[in-house]
């Protein structure tokens, strides 16, 4: 592999399931990664989390210079700065080029042309002293995109030498899947889109019933029994017909499903939100069908969805059987496209995130 063009870059990810800051230090040319340096996770304390959900909830009729608002994106950006500090102190001797910035997701609305990430890049490159790529979303927005999934260009990147079709799975508090075709003479396409809900139906109904934020180990759903009616109802709604691309917010079917399960156990109500996260993955219409699956993100450490998610679709595995970091991916995929930006380097197309053609995705930090 030439280094040619190599640059340390730092990724930054928080998630929907809002858990903290994934950070990841990793030496690419926006095409490959030459080497992985560290990764660490740095967690929100329970007040940031609590006011971060607070914010989802109510984010669809919140400004964008609310208070509250701006409290809070500097919170979000100074515990990214802690989670940098972190990092760094994990690799002395490396001196990042860039850093790639996604910022907290507080509202998803596409199809209204919008997705808002909170997150001050200007005060994070002044902490940090490197220059911040950030903003992405926004910009695939701007070339007729939905925003998401990004993470895509980098599962492409890394099953390059893949001949079969393959599916990369990334259970967060949304789940999204990159579908990668039959690599015939070294081409091959890609497709992606969000399936429908992760970790995050059956978080919210775990602390509800628990206390405990995330349904531990699945053992909740694992004692409970799926209701079909139910489940089939929720299933019923127009997003899973539709093909890819597609994508979500983490609240898009919060109120219904919550709704639907109410009268449920508090058993039986996780296990038809487990298996509603494992159905409307199965269901998903895809243009070719999958002959291996990966699974990423935090869903993958849940025995129980793993083990529905095997019973439906066969071949299905962790990342980390590939030797990927399966909780640093999305971090690292940010360093990527901060690079790809810096090249001028495609980041999403019309069949990852229905962009009108290939869109540079991001902006620069002032």
């Amino acid at each position: 592999m030439s280094f040619e063009n190599m640059q340390w870059a730092i990724g930054l990810m928080s998630g929907t399931s809002l858990d903290g800051v994934d950070a990841a230090l990793v030496q690419t040319d926006g095409e490959r990664i030459a080497q992985y340096g560290p990764a660490v996770t740095v967690p929100y304390d329970p007040t940031l989390r609590a006011r971060l959900r607070h914010l989802l909830d109510h984010a669809a009729h919140l400004a964008e210079d609310d208070p509250d608002i701006l409290a809070a994106e500097r919170d979000v950006t100074l515990r990214h700065v802690d989670a940098v500090r972190e990092l760094m102190t994990l690799a002395p001797d490396i001196r990042p080029d860039i850093i790639g910035f996604h910022g907290q997701t507080v509202l998803h609305q596409p199809e209204k042309g919008r997705s808002w990430q909170i997150g001050d890049g200007a005060l994070l490159q002044a902490e940090c002293g490197v220059p911040v790529v950030y903003d992405f979303r926004a910009r695939d927005l701007e070339c007729g995109g939905e925003g998401a999934p990004l993470v895509p260009v980098l599962h492409a990147a890394l099953l390059e030498s893949e001949t079969q079709s393959v599916a990369v799975l990334n259970i967060g508090g949304v789940a999204n899947v990159t579908l990668l075709g039959p690599n015939t003479e070294g081409q091959r396409q890609v497709w992606a889109c969000d399936t429908g809900p992760g970790n995050a139906l059956l978080d919210d109904w775990a602390e509800r019933h628990t206390g405990v934020a995330c349904d531990v180990d699945g053992a909740l759903a694992r004692k409970g029994k799926v209701d079909r009616a139910v489940l089939e109802s929720l299933l019923a709604m127009p997003y899973f017909q539709r093909e890819m691309p597609k994508s979500l917010d983490r609240l898009s079917f919060h109120a219904s499903a919550m709704q639907a399960v109410e009268a449920l156990s508090a058993e039986d109500g996780a296990a038809t939100l487990l298996e509603f996260t494992v159905e409307a993955i199965a269901r998903t219409p895809m243009p070719v069908k999958p002959a291996k699956w990966f699974v990423a993100g935090g869903g993958r450490h849940n025995p129980v969805l793993m083990e529905r998610l095997r019973s439906r679709l066969g071949c299905l595995g962790s990342v980390d059987d590939l030797g990927w970091d399966g909780d640093a991916l999305e971090a690292q995929c940010f360093a990527l496209l901060a690079v790809r930006y810096v090249r001028n380097l495609p980041s999403s197309w019309p069949q990852t995130t229905g962009t009108e053609k290939p869109c540079v995705a991001g902006r620069s930090a002032r």
